[in-house]
Formats: C-alpha cells, structure tokens, sequence
C-alpha cells in the first residue's frame, strides 16, 4: 500500500514535532514528510484535516486471553479492539492457559497475533514456572523467542529470598521486570478500596498498605540488585511519593497507571456494579487526586489501558463475587482525551504519556513518527464526541463507560502501513 494523509496536524512526542503537514507511506515505512518522494505515487488518500495524527499509542498492559481463555477474549479479537482505541503496540500479560512460561506459547501467541494482522504484540513471560512463585522461567530463552520483560502480575512468590534471586539473574542478562505490587496476605478476601465506603456497603477491604507494603521490598530489591524494573497499574498516593522518591535516588523505574483509576474511585462503587470491580481496587478521591499530579508531573511516563475482557456470566454475581477487570483497550484514546478535557495535560503532553512515555519505559521499537520509520499511526479527530459501545469489537463487554460519552473519536489506525481500522 501507497499512502497519503493529506493535512494532518502530525504530533510526534519523541521529537516535539507539532505542524499541520502530509505524511507518506510505503512499504510499511514513512517515506516522507511534507514533501512526497520524488516518483511516489499513493494509491490512497485520506483527507485528515482537522485530524490529529500522532505516533500509534503503546499499551503496556493488556490480557488478550488466548490461548486457554477464548471465552474471554481472542488474539484476534482483543488486537481488533486494540486497534480501534488507537492502539498500535501492546504488552500482553502471561495470565493464559498454559502461562507464558516457555517459548512455544510465546511464538504461538506471536504468531496468531501475526495472523491476526492487526497491531504488534510484545508479550511479557511469567518470571516463574506456572507463575508458582518458585521455579524461574526460562528468562532467556523467552527473550530470544520476543518475550520483551518479565512479570508475576499479582502473583506473588514463595519467599523474598526466591525474589531476589530472580532480580539477580535478571539484572544479569539486563531484562526488564515488571511488578504489580500487592501483598497477597494484607488483601486477603478484599474486592474494594479499604475505607467509608467499603464499610458502607459491607465490602470487604483492600488497604492502600497492600500496595505499599510489596512496593516498599521491591523498590529495596530493585536497588540492590540494579535490575532494570517498571511499576504497573500503582493505585495510591502513597505509592507515588515512593516512586518519586525512588526516581530522584536514580533507581531505574518507570511506572504505569490504568486509564480508570484517573476517572473513577471508590465512591463509584455506591450501586454495587460488578464492572466496577477491579484489582487492585478503586481507591478515594485523594488517591485518584495524586495519580493524575504524578501523570502530569512525568513521575508516571504511561497511561495503559489494563484491559481485562470477560464474559457476561463472569460478572451477573455479587460484586466480591464477580471476575475483577475492565474491558478498556477499545476506548483507552477516547477516555484519556478527558485528561485533555479537564485541562489537567495539555495534548502534547497526553500523547507522550500513550506513546514514546511507555515505549521507552521498556524499550520498545515504537511510539514515534520519524522518517522512513515504521508506519504506526493513529488519526482522530480530537473534537467529534463519539457514544462508547458503538460497534464494539472487543469479546468482553464488561466496560462501565459503554453507552456513555467521549470527547473524541478514533478515526483510522495504521499499523506497519495497513490500515488496520476506519471508523
């Protein structure tokens, strides 16, 4: 395909690059800026005035479920969804059945997500054997077959000492881990926040030291053993001021927060809406208060939508009950433009958060337009409200924003030089 998008305002984060230019593509590459190459000829065009194209957003923090969860999700499914939020490159969690714990599930993952043709798949493998919490993986061998980093979710391990053991061997081959800091002992039984309204409603609580508590060991660990390391989905104003602390020591962190927890806290929870129950848990408006200051202070380098897609029966229980996630990758462009909305970042800003913030975060080859780079790009139109639901691709429904208003609209999505998704 041959392509131009004619009169685009183009915003490139990675090199503050901000006019209203054409960008031509060839090859699955930018062939040019403005100008057209010399002997280039598009066989499309797309008429993108009034339409910001910015860099194909980097989600660093999706469950696509498949394999052994199809219920929930597909890889072709969830990367479809992915491509309608604007998304171009993703993490994929190891959560699946088998867990992504050798390389033949990580090449069978890559490649159905090849056949897919939809967006690229960066998978994340378990840091452990069956994400046991004892046994390593085979950390090298899955870095060799495109395992990017590596985590246990909310899995916990065994011992601190088994922990620090795979820091060590980490921080040996320089490879990234990532951690979702919870202690699995202080959040015992909980399903929501610990505080008013838990009590309020007769929940169970999660306190905010849940978090804090596995953050204060990892952050220790992490600097005892060098290794490379990226928090991912922190919850709590406390846990903030640890990152900042942490960054200002010159440890090497960088840190995500779920595009819900800078909209929604645990107030939300007064109608007891099972699509509300998320783990970690919705925290007060305090907390949600400081995520968005850590978003905009650049403490927190990446907004990830933490998509969780299920089936309906997973969430028609009780709230406690009920299969923890939000479906959310669909409409993770359309959610964060609120943030421009509130007057909290200013575009520019935001993108940088969606793209090169999280690419860089663990090095991946994405999250810019330059020239004769990779054509990832997304294009919206960043004044067209749009109703969320509309034609929803994602196998999971279980999205609390559905049938609600955004402040823009995702229009086309262009991943290695195809377009993937039109609105």
């Amino acid at each position: 395909m041959r392509l131009t998008i004619e009169g685009a305002r183009v915003i490139d984060p990675a090199s503050q690059f901000d006019q209203i230019t054409d960008l031509h593509i060839a090859a699955g590459h930018i062939v040019g800026i403005g100008e057209a190459p010399e002997g280039f000829s598009a066989n499309q065009r797309i008429d993108a005035r009034g339409l910001i194209a910015s860099p194909g957003l980097v989600d660093l923090n999706v469950s696509l479920r498949e394999p052994g969860r199809t219920r929930k999700g597909t890889i072709d499914s969830e990367t479809r969804a992915a491509a309608a939020g604007g998304v171009t490159s993703l993490c994929s969690l190891p959560d699946t059945l088998p867990v992504l714990d050798t390389p033949a599930v990580a090449e069978l993952i890559l490649d159905r997500a090849e056949q897919a043709g939809q967006v690229r798949v960066f998978p994340f493998g378990a840091l452990t054997r069956g994400l046991d919490g004892e046994h390593l993986s085979e950390l090298v061998a899955l870095r060799d077959v495109g395992c990017v980093a590596f985590t246990q979710g909310l899995a916990s391990m065994k011992s601190n000492r088994i922990l620090r053991r795979a820091l060590e061997y980490a921080a040996g081959f320089d490879l990234p881990v990532v951690f979702m800091p919870q202690d699995p002992d202080i959040a015992e039984g909980g399903s929501a926040h610990e505080g008013a309204t838990a009590a309020r409603m007769g929940l169970v609580g999660i306190p905010e030291t849940a978090e804090t508590v596995a953050l204060a060991r990892d952050l220790l660990l992490v600097e005892q053993t060098g290794v490379q390391a990226h928090f991912s989905g922190l919850t709590s104003a406390r846990a903030m001021d640890m990152l900042a602390d942490a960054q200002a020591r010159g440890l090497r962190v960088s840190a995500d927060v779920a595009m819900y927890q800078l909209l929604l806290c645990d107030e939300d929870l007064e109608g007891f809406s099972s699509l509300l129950h998320v783990q970690p848990p919705l925290r007060s408006k305090q907390d949600r208060h400081a995520l968005r200051q850590a978003v905009q202070s650049g403490v927190v380098q990446a907004i990830a939508s933490h998509h969780q897609p299920h089936e309906q029966e997973a969430k028609r229980v009780p709230f406690a009950a009920s299969a923890p996630g939000i479906s959310s990758v669909e409409i993770l462009l359309p959610l964060a433009l609120t943030l421009v909305a509130d007057g909290l970042l200013e575009l520019p800003a935001l993108l940088s958060r969606l793209t090169c913030g999280p690419a860089a975060a663990l090095n991946l080859p994405a999250g810019s337009i330059s020239l004769h780079g990779r054509a990832d790009i997304t294009l919206f139109d960043p004044v067209a409200a749009s109703l969320i639901g509309h034609n929803w691709l994602s196998k999971g429904a279980n999205c609390p924003f559905i049938g609600k208003g955004a402040p823009c609209k995702v229009t086309h999505t262009i991943s290695n030089g195809k377009l993937v998704y039109q609105a």
